[in-house]
């Protein structure tokens, strides 16, 4: 059954719970729901309390109006509060999600993150802001497809496949791209933010093995910023990561 908390603002956020054992929080990415990282709970569930939940405005949660990055780990710590302390994980964006809320509350005990979209240079992605803009002002006038297509063709160097729109789980993707300027607002333009230098519990930065170079850099550069973080690689995994593959490097992470 699903349940409900309320959020810092007293939107509602829903989530679901697996399994015994110590409590695992999962954050999902760009077009995600709860039920996008269910299989992944489903794998952790013999071992952990693993709670799924759905990111503001999507799902059974309540809208969005493109929030901050801090309303945004307001939610997960709502979650987070539920049961009192919680390890947490997320993918891609959400694992930046993670990391900022890892950086705010002594809640979160432990922190893991899949190639969060970050540079390693120092310097903002000047690029960052007008895309922005170009989403919300798609967004804005109910281009809602063409929104996920900006989003798809940015994210992978510069050219869309044209065969994505025939796929099934295209509908559900351009379901939820109204969320994706709260994508925008946890990367900002894209350089590592100080505030991870305050992230004081164990933490670990994972990346595919047949990523492209930027997610190895990301995460060494994110874990440079923080005391103790620890790299690893999934084997041959890139950034759609199978979730089979995943578990053998991070629940050793989870339960050392």
């Amino acid at each position: 059954m699903t349940d409900f908390v309320s959020s810092t603002d007293g939107t509602a956020i829903a989530y679901d719970s697996v399994g015994q054992g110590p409590t695992l929080v999962l954050v999902g990415g760009a077009f995600s729901t709860r039920q996008s990282m269910r299989p992944l709970a489903d794998l952790l569930a013999p071992r952990f309390e693993v709670v799924v939940y759905d990111r503001r405005g999507r799902g059974d949660s309540g809208p969005t109006a493109w929030v901050s990055a801090e309303q945004q780990v307001d939610d997960l710590l709502a979650i987070a509060a539920v049961t009192g302390r919680a390890m947490v994980f997320g993918h891609s964006s959400g694992g930046v999600l993670a990391l900022l809320a890892a950086s705010e509350s002594p809640a979160i005990t432990r922190v893991a993150a899949y190639e969060p979209p970050l540079l390693t240079d120092g310097g903002a992605d000047p690029t960052a802001t007008p895309f922005a803009a170009e989403l919300r002002a798609l967004l804005e006038a109910g281009r809602n497809e063409d929104a996920t297509v900006a989003w798809f063709t940015r994210t992978s160097g510069g050219h869309f496949d044209e065969r994505m729109r025939s796929l099934p789980w295209w509908p559900s993707l351009v379901a939820v791209a109204h969320t994706l300027p709260d994508e925008r607002a946890l990367i900002g333009d894209g350089h590592v933010p100080d505030r991870f230098g305050a992230i004081a519990v164990p933490t670990l930065l994972l990346h595919g093995g047949l990523s492209p170079e930027w997610a190895a850099a990301s995460s060494a550069a994110v874990a440079a910023r923080i005391r103790g973080a620890r790299v690893a690689s999934v084997p041959n995994e890139d950034h759609i990561v199978r979730f089979e593959a995943l578990v053998p490097v991070l629940e050793p992470f989870l339960r050392p």
